[in-house]
């Protein structure tokens, strides 16, 4: 029985390790610093080009949405990291903001998702409202995304 525990601790770590090995190595990648004057432009032409999109061009307009979103998501990653590397160091108070953030940041990214499946199935005829629904969504977790590295990114 002991030995069996070993090995699943064994594993559990090597697990772990290479988590973290991967964690790293992706938030190295993209050491490259975003300002906000560059998150501002990027989501005023991300807005700016979904309000100019058709129902015809719906494709481009969900490849186009699902990029920023990916995008969006590997910045709150780093977020992420950044916040883990720093936990040790955090004040009470400081983790309890961290956590109400990124609990924030997972919600309204939640619920930028749901705004984007309901814009890869809508009719032509909701077609300007879905496409309206998903880019106010994502501006409002960009927002949020902005507020949050802020406080608690990787220059703090």
């Amino acid at each position: 029985m002991y030995p069996s525990r070993q090995r699943c601790s064994l594993i559990l770590f090597l697990v772990l390790t290479l988590f973290a090995t991967v964690a790293l190595s992706f938030a190295q990648e993209s050491s490259e610093k975003t300002t906000a004057a560059e998150v501002r432009r990027e989501t005023q032409e991300f807005t700016q080009t979904m309000a100019d999109y058709t129902a015809q061009q719906r494709d481009e307009a969900i490849k186009k949405s699902k990029d920023v979103l990916d995008k969006l998501d590997k910045r709150i990653a780093q977020l992420e990291t950044t916040i883990d590397n720093n936990w040790d160091k955090m004040e009470k108070a400081s983790r309890e903001n961290a956590r109400a953030s990124l609990k924030a940041l997972r919600q309204q990214r939640t619920k930028a998702a749901e705004w984007y499946g309901a814009m890869k199935n809508s009719s032509a005829e909701a077609w300007d409202h879905m496409k309206k629904g998903f880019a106010d969504a994502y501006t409002t977790l960009l927002d949020s995304w902005q507020k949050s590295e802020k406080e608690f990114g990787s220059d703090k």
